[in-house]
């Protein structure tokens, strides 16, 4: 790697003022005094969305009642949704379902994979992806008799035994990034489908689902998209795949007429047939709102500020924490985040937390830090890593109350 070049805070200050992202910062309600590098876990709340849920609460749910179905037209509210999404990762405003959890789309679309390919019996996983994805794909195997095949970063053992590859397009521990066209090709060229989890890219890198002829994708929305905690997942489906999608949970939501009352399923057309019950219409509403922070703004935008928010503290780290031990690849493949192992992992986070720099950690032994191009400034950058070194230098971090292991770390 070569050496960095030396920075300032005002050579910070200089990125910030240059960067097409300036103005999106005022799009979200940031806390006084908190330098906010977790976004890659949770967003913070974008502006409007307090008086978006005032509004649903006062007046189409507290007012209009059941009218607001049609009036407000909750009916259409996740189409909308979707239609938003789709932009930010590639897709055609109609081909994105929202409303489910990450997990029950994985579910989903494992399943309705492996009717697509009933005479094979693997899906591959890899052993590093979030762990939701394996415990998914491990309960579909047993319902449906498959096999499930383990793979590493750089061996996908691919033959026409294989049904389903699914992989995680930026690994959440390390914030490596998948080459997504081209794992697409290897795996299409043995005819095997692939689906991908775009939870930690969705709103913060460049993804082209159609232009990589993928076949399922999978997010979910309260990271980079801001949606909240426990907004709801989105679901694409390529439409060349629409005609042959059966939904495993077949539901009213997802029937062509559902007011027809009828005993016979008949699914919609295109991704909205995996629409199963009545969509979460508050976090819904809320979710609309908060992708208003994209109006206007480009992907491409977005990943140049991310690359350049991610080498600056990695430039960082090596002029000022020499034994931080990066495991990001500073290569473009890589996602929004930077990770480092240190001996006090644990402790050194929650000692900048009590800070109010706030980044994760996550086993084994990594301190990981979120860069959200919207609202993370280089600035924050630079000081995220002054606060850094002096915890280090004051030994703060080996106070032993930073090493207590809270639920959620």
């Amino acid at each position: 790697m070569p050496e960095p070049i030396l920075l300032t805070r005002a050579d910070a200050e200089s990125l910030d003022s240059d960067s097409p992202l300036a103005h999106t910062r005022s799009r979200f309600e940031l806390p006084e005094g908190i330098n906010y590098l977790d976004g890659n876990s949770l967003g913070p709340l974008p502006v409007g969305v307090r008086q978006r849920m005032a509004q649903v609460l006062e007046n189409e749910w507290g007012t209009d009642l059941i009218r607001s179905w049609n009036s407000a037209d909750w009916i259409g509210l996740h189409r909308r949704v979707g239609a938003k999404i789709a932009r930010l990762i590639g897709a055609q405003p109609g081909d994105v379902h929202v409303g489910d959890s990450t997990s029950v789309s994985l579910f989903k679309t494992m399943v309705a994979a492996h009717r697509m390919r009933p005479d094979r019996n693997v899906i591959m996983i890899e052993r590093a992806t979030f762990p939701t994805d394996g415990y998914v794909a491990a309960g579909v195997a047993d319902l449906l008799g498959l096999e499930i095949r383990w793979c590493t970063p750089d061996d996908f053992p691919l033959d026409e035994s294989v049904g389903l590859l699914s992989l995680t397009h930026v690994d959440f521990r390390t914030g490596a990034m998948y080459d997504l066209a081209e794992i697409t090709r290897q795996a299409h060229a043995v005819g095997a489908l692939v689906q991908w989890d775009l939870c930690h890219s969705a709103g913060a890198v460049q993804v082209d689902l159609e232009g990589a002829d993928a076949d399922f994708a999978v997010g979910c929305t309260y990271k980079y998209l801001n949606g909240g905690p426990g907004s709801p997942a989105f679901t694409w489906v390529n439409p060349r795949l629409h005609d042959v999608l059966h939904n495993p949970i077949q539901g009213w939501m997802g029937h062509a007429s559902p007011f027809a009352m009828s005993l016979d399923y008949e699914p919609l057309p295109g991704v909205s047939r995996l629409a199963s019950g009545t969509h979460p219409v508050l976090a819904l509403s809320v979710l609309e709102t908060a992708l208003d922070a994209y109006d206007g703004v480009e992907m491409a935008s977005v990943r140049a500020q991310s690359l350049s928010l991610t080498q600056l503290f990695a430039d960082l780290l090596i002029q000022r924490v020499p034994e931080a031990q990066i495991v990001t690849p500073m290569t473009d493949a890589r996602g929004s985040q930077v990770s480092f192992t240190h001996p006090h992992a644990y402790a050194l986070v929650q000692a900048l937390v009590a800070r109010g720099v706030i980044g994760d950690y996550r086993e084994p032994g990594l301190a990981r830090f979120g860069f959200a191009p919207l609202y993370v400034r280089h600035v924050d950058v630079w000081d995220a890593v002054d606060q850094l070194v002096e915890v280090l230098q004051s030994g703060e971090h080996l106070d032993p109350t930073y090493s207590a292991r809270n639920a959620v770390t």
